[in-house]
This record gives structure tokens, C-alpha cells and sequence, in this order.
């Protein structure tokens, strides 16, 4: 029982240091970044620029993640991206599932509404993937095989 709760507790502490780095990425380096970098990038480069720093501060958070519990790195930074599906990020980190959904909806409902379905689509499933990169990233090393036991 004693070890279940230390792993409880390794894996909620992993998971609420990604929060704290998220937003410490998110709002110390990637906005102020943006933001001096916004005239040299030009307007029609924006968002692409945006879309970039928002899957390295996602690809950030899932190695810190993944790092914060090594023993199941995965698990943890599963547990944090299905944290990230329930709220509305698009104005600070462009994660935005709530929305998506909406939009699923009404594309099944008007044809119109294919392309921006498919655009912002990929654009999470981008983010996402950055995020579970991370945490691929963060696994410890296995040791080489060896013919020499």
C-alpha cells in the first residue's frame, strides 16, 4: 500500500511539475519570443512561427514530464495530455479540443466547414504529438546489448 501511494504521489508530482513548466514556458519564454520576433517574421509567418514554439513548449513539458517519473514516463505524460483535452489553450498554447469537437460537429452537419476541420485537425494532433515526443525523449537509456556477458 505504502509503495501504491509513493507511486501516486511520484506520478501526481510529475505530472503537476509539467504545469508549472507549461505555463513557466508559456508565458516566460514563448510569448515575449513571439513578441520580439513578430516584425522580423511578418504577419503571414505568425502563426506558423506560433504553431512552431508551441510544439517545442509542448515537446519541453512532455521530457519534463517524462523526467519527473521515470519509471513509467509514458503514463505520466498520457495523464497530462488528457488533462490538456478539457480546457481551452488556443490563445496562450493553440491547444484548443473543446473547440475542436464544436467544429467536428458543425462539419458534419455543413461541407463548408471541411477545411478548417482538417486544418486545425492536424494542427493538434501536431501538438499532441510534440508533447508524447517529449516523452519519448525522456526515457531512460537501455543499455546497449552486448555478446560479451
Amino acid at each position: 500500500m505504502a509503495v501504491m501511494r509513493r507511486q501516486l504521489l511520484s506520478y501526481a508530482r510529475s505530472i503537476l511539475l509539467g504545469w508549472v513548466a507549461l505555463l513557466a514556458i508559456t508565458y516566460m519564454l514563448e510569448r515575449p519570443l513571439l513578441i520580439w520576433t513578430a516584425p522580423w517574421v511578418g504577419s503571414e509567418w505568425l502563426p506558423t512561427a506560433r504553431l512552431g514554439l508551441n510544439c517545442l513548449a509542448l515537446a519541453s513539458t512532455g521530457w519534463i514530464v517524462g523526467r519527473g517519473y521515470r519509471h513509467a514516463p509514458m503514463w505520466c505524460v498520457g495523464g497530462f495530455a488528457i488533462m490538456l483535452l478539457f480546457w481551452d489553450f488556443d490563445s496562450e498554447l493553440g491547444v484548443n479540443i473543446p473547440w475542436l469537437i464544436r467544429l467536428t460537429a458543425d462539419a458534419l452537419r455543413d461541407s463548408n466547414y471541411l477545411d478548417s476541420l482538417a486544418t486545425t485537425a492536424s494542427g493538434q494532433l501536431l501538438l499532441f504529438a510534440s508533447l508524447m515526443l517529449g516523452g519519448l525523449l525522456s526515457r531512460p537509456r537501455q543499455a546497449p546489448a552486448s555478446i560479451a556477458a
